[in-house]
């Protein structure tokens, strides 16, 4: 951890007889965790930990900062992939301790939960009423609904259920003046002017806290069929996407693919892990449909790939046939990350384009960086369904030189051909203090209207201030 970092005595002697002895910390044991980015690439320090256990004291504790000009990290479970969470000085305000469920109503499909909660335990609280809660992504035993909201998360189900912005009804929030503004409600139609809940959505923490969220719920699947499939290239995997949707009725609620060097260094790396398939392909895509009955699942996944195999698209394709097999087929695309760093540092990049456009992206951008650059790798892959790449770049040669020394020059080729294409740097990570100048420098006008929205609602600028627009 790095050094210390002090405020007013008498600033800190507020906070502590405010939030009471369990509501703060300067253990640096305890505060070792919070300081250190998930990927280990941002190590911060804080004065104190702040850990409020209601909104009540989130808002008195964010007002005395604001009445002293004291800048304030808001954080969740600490797993930002962009260094949104990581405090370099400001205080840290984590909402760990509030994970109250204040209610669930089950004819309205909607729960609403504090923002300390873990994604993991919202799916079972929705499964323990016959619903489901969609959000599922790799960190979900870690992540906190309040981080996953400020960041718009994503994740493997967004091809049918959408962005974290489409799962939420309400919210509530403290703004960077202490004030409490409750948006909590379980409507879907509400037309009386701006909509303020999208304003924090996304917003990584720069316009307030958010304390508490009413979330939109699902019917539970009566039946889910999972595939893993070998395919001769990306674009027959997207041909074969708007095949499975069309001969499923639109029950792919998954679509995820990845070549074969990704499951490689998977077999490689990851303990109890083996190709379902007999043969190897150049690609593989995990497909998940999801059905209101068991009667005629199984049947509609086998017509969807043999209308693939018809076609000439799909080459060969395994069917799970018990949980097991589920989840060893998902432990297949879900440990990726998790193999790649057997093969060294990678440049990563979490970029979105038009699905229709995503096989030529991949082929092209691959081979303009690996030829550019010396001793590259690249492995993409990602949610095909909703255009969604994951395009590392890592080297072939794990004794040649430190890739990160080119980082910024090849993020800056890989941005500037994900504009040629029409896409997004940031898909589902966020901008966090990672890619905020390319931000600005791509889209100058975007930021400039993103920073009066800033200044308006948080002039001292004291609510994470480094991040997204620096």
């Amino acid at each position: 951890m790095t050094a210390p970092v002090s405020l007013p005595t008498d600033l800190l002697d507020r906070l502590k007889e405010t939030l009471g002895p369990k509501g703060w910390s300067q253990d640096p044991h305890e505060l070792e965790p919070h300081v250190a980015d998930w990927r280990g690439r941002y190590q911060g320090a804080t004065p104190i930990l702040l850990k409020p256990a209601t909104t009540q004291e989130v808002a008195a504790a964010v007002k005395l900062c604001a009445e002293a000009g004291v800048a304030i990290t808001p954080q969740g479970g600490n797993t930002s992939l962009c260094g949104a969470a990581t405090p370099q000085g400001e205080v840290l305000i984590t909402l760990k301790r509030m994970t109250g469920v204040r209610e669930i109503d089950v004819d309205n499909d909607s729960m609403t939960v504090e923002a300390g909660c873990v994604l993991e335990n919202l799916q079972k609280t929705a499964e323990g009423v016959d619903r489901l809660f969609p959000l599922s992504l790799g960190s979900q035993g870690s992540a906190m609904i309040g981080g996953l909201i400020s960041t718009n998360a994503g994740g493997v189900h967004v091809l049918r259920y959408g962005m974290t912005r489409e799962l939420v009804l309400g919210l509530e929030a403290v703004l960077p003046d202490g004030t409490i503004w409750t948006g909590l409600t379980g409507l879907r139609k509400d037309n009386t002017g701006y909509d303020l809940k999208q304003l924090l959505i996304g917003a990584e923490g720069t316009l307030g806290i958010i304390t508490a969220a009413t979330l939109k719920l699902f019917p539970r699947p009566g039946r889910m069929e999972l595939a893993f499939i070998g395919l001769n290239s990306a674009d027959e995997a997207v041909k074969f996407l708007g095949m499975a949707k069309k001969v499923s009725g639109g029950a792919v609620t998954a679509f995820e693919l990845m070549p074969r060097m990704a499951l490689e260094l998977v077999l490689d790396h990851v303990p109890n892990t083996r190709d379902p398939l007999g043969e190897a392909h150049p690609w593989y895509v995990v497909c998940e449909m999801s059905f209101g009955r068991p009667e005629g699942a199984r049947e509609t996944m086998e017509a969807a790939l043999e209308a693939g195999f018809e076609a000439g698209l799909v080459q060969d394709a395994a069917l799970a046939e018990n949980d097991s097999q589920i989840h060893d087929f998902w432990r297949l695309r879900e440990t990726i990350a998790e193999a790649e760093r057997a093969q060294g540092k990678a440049v990563k990049h979490d970029i979105s384009i038009p699905v229709s456009k995503m096989p030529a992206f991949m082929a092209q951008a691959t081979q303009a960086v690996e030829a550019e650059f010396d001793n590259t790798l690249v492995i993409a892959f990602g949610h095909v369904g909703d255009g969604n790449v994951h395009f590392n770049v890592t080297t072939r040669d794990t004794a040649g030189a430190d890739i990160l020394e080119n980082a910024k020059a090849i993020s800056s080729r890989v941005y500037d051909m994900v504009d040629s294409y029409g896409g997004s740097i940031s898909a589902e990570h966020g901008i966090g203090i990672l890619k905020r100048e390319e931000l600005s420098g791509r889209k100058p006008v975007d930021v400039a209207v993103m920073r009066a929205i800033k200044t308006a609602l948080d002039p001292k600028g004291i609510m994470n201030p480094r991040v997204l627009l620096g």
